[in-house]
């Protein structure tokens, strides 16, 4: 793994109503909700992936490398109060920065990395809602042909079964990072069966770091940081059935890298049907410290904006973590340099390219934020930070910080599963669900039942069409931020 840090250690589709001009930057706070400790059994050092994800309980959970002793699984509130449960420690040599997948089933999926000097090669897990654990061991096999060291949580399906990326292992005589392997796409169902459906082999890429995205034709999408032609990275796409992989896209195609270099989080399909990325290194700034891109399906790729184009980097620099898609339309991201004091950046681009730097850490709120921002359903955005905010005696610098970036954008519902037969319930997500009085698919009207005030299922309705998903309550009318897609 190749990251560049100065002066500092270290899938949504939304509505498809979106107008086409985005509307002008509106005024943003930018809070401090909750300080990491690093004591044991409290977070500490969020890292890269630690994708967050929001329960049916309207809760935020993550996972993080380091809880005190162990990592763990965390679970926090939008106010920022980290709850006793369900905490779930893993043994120091299986760090946990995958961070979560909330499935279908209600529980929460990830993976730890492991060790590949020790021959561990981590496991994939599902955590419910008290907090008990499962685990798989299912990576390593005979010379790591099953991969090893995952360092995304598996994303579910439209088939329902889970698909992933581990980071190493696969074939390690053709590729041969740290005689470690390349890294594997595979397939893992809810009854334990594992199956690889690609082996890296450098030239077409190698390790993936990040999760795959759920194309709405049902295919996936992703990303290596190293491998292809320059080896600087690729972008892929795979089908679930038949494990046909194919290139997109390899980076490092342009002289000097200027189309970017070294994606390390994840793709996110945008409301206009493209997928949308960064890529930590390359590009035409100032220094090439990386890019906002573009891709379409059909491969044809766009620079929407590079990096450190402004003295000192201040606009941000080496993104880790990839791009949210909020309901105004708009991405948002974080470097983990750059910035008016080098500690990294928020930032809001435009699918034009129009960039504009949200908020610059200082430390003291904060530093190096390498996971991507969530949306929660009150509208707000949220994420972490891998250092800075108050000291404590177990990290000088400061462990970390949970932070919320309010827009001023309204509550919405999310979908689940965004994808499902007539007949077929879908969960949603949201708040003040209890005063619901109708829920319509693309304006038919479907059966539903509330679980409690922040979920609901609903039963896809006779004459549904793909749209969206309006939850009417009380208050008013809940808009989804995903399409929803019928499946024959």
């Amino acid at each position: 793994m190749q990251i560049k840090i100065r002066g500092a250690v270290l899938v949504v589709v939304v509505m498809a109503v979106l107008s086409a001009c985005i509307p002008a930057l509106q005024a943003q706070t930018y809070t401090v909700l909750h300080n990491f400790r690093g004591t044991y059994g409290d977070a500490r050092v969020p890292s890269t992936s630690s994708v967050i994800a929001q329960g049916r309980d309207g809760n935020m959970y993550s996972t993080t490398p380091d809880g005190g002793i162990d990592s763990l699984v965390f679970r926090i509130t939008p106010a920022g109060a980290e709850r006793e449960l369900p905490f779930h420690f893993f043994p120091a040599e299986f760090p946990a920065d995958s961070g979560l997948t909330f499935a279908t089933d209600g529980n929460f999926w990830g993976t730890t990395e492991g060790y590949q000097f020790w021959g561990l090669p981590g496991i994939i897990f599902k955590m419910n809602a008290a907090g008990n654990v499962v685990e798989y061991n299912v990576f390593g096999g005979t010379d790591q042909v099953n991969g090893n060291s995952s360092t995304a949580p598996p994303v579910q399906g439209r088939d329902g079964n889970f698909y992933g990326t581990t980071s190493a292992g696969g074939n390690i005589q053709l590729c041969a990072y740290g005689n470690g392997g390349c890294g594997v796409i595979y397939r893992f169902t809810a009854l334990g069966q594992y199956k690889v459906l690609h082996t890296f082999d450098q030239e077409d890429g190698a390790n993936p770091y990040d999760a795959l995205v759920l194309g709405g034709e049902g295919n996936f999408y992703g990303t290596t940081q190293l491998g292809g032609a320059a080896n600087a990275g690729v972008v892929f796409k795979i089908t679930p059935s038949s494990g046909r992989y194919s290139t997109l896209y390899t980076f490092c195609s342009q002289a000097n890298c200027a189309d970017g270099a070294n994606p390390y989080d994840a793709l996110i399909k945008g409301a206009d049907g493209n997928f949308y990325g960064t890529t930590q290194n390359g590009g035409s700034g100032i220094l090439p410290d990386g890019v906002v891109f573009k891709l379409t399906p059909a491969g044809q790729y766009t620079v929407l904006y590079n990096f450190c184009s402004e003295s000192n980097c201040t606009d941000g620099a080496n993104p880790l973590a990839g791009l949210v898609q909020a309901t105004d339309g708009n991405f948002y991201g974080t470097t983990v340099s750059g910035g008016a004091s080098n500690f990294g950046t928020i930032y809001q681009i435009t699918p034009d390219g129009h960039y504009t730097v949200l908020h610059s850490f200082d430390n003291s709120d904060g530093a190096n934020p390498a996971t991507t921002p969530v949306q929660n359903t009150n509208g707000i955005l949220y994420g972490t930070t891998a250092a800075g905010g108050q000291s404590f005696f177990y990290c000088g610098p400061g462990c970390g910080v949970f932070y919320s970036v309010d827009m001023g954008l309204s509550p919405f519902v999310t979908l689940v599963n965004w994808y499902a037969s007539v007949g077929q319930p879908v969960t949603i997500l949201g708040q003040g669900l209890n005063a619901t009085t109708q829920v319509s698919f693309n304006g038919v009207p479907a059966t539903f039942t509330v679980k409690a005030d922040t979920y609901l299922s609903a039963t896809v309705p006779a004459g549904a069409a793909d749209g969206l998903v309006t939850v009417t309550t009380a208050g008013g009318t809940l808009t989804s931020n995903k399409v929803f897609r019928v499946k024959p």
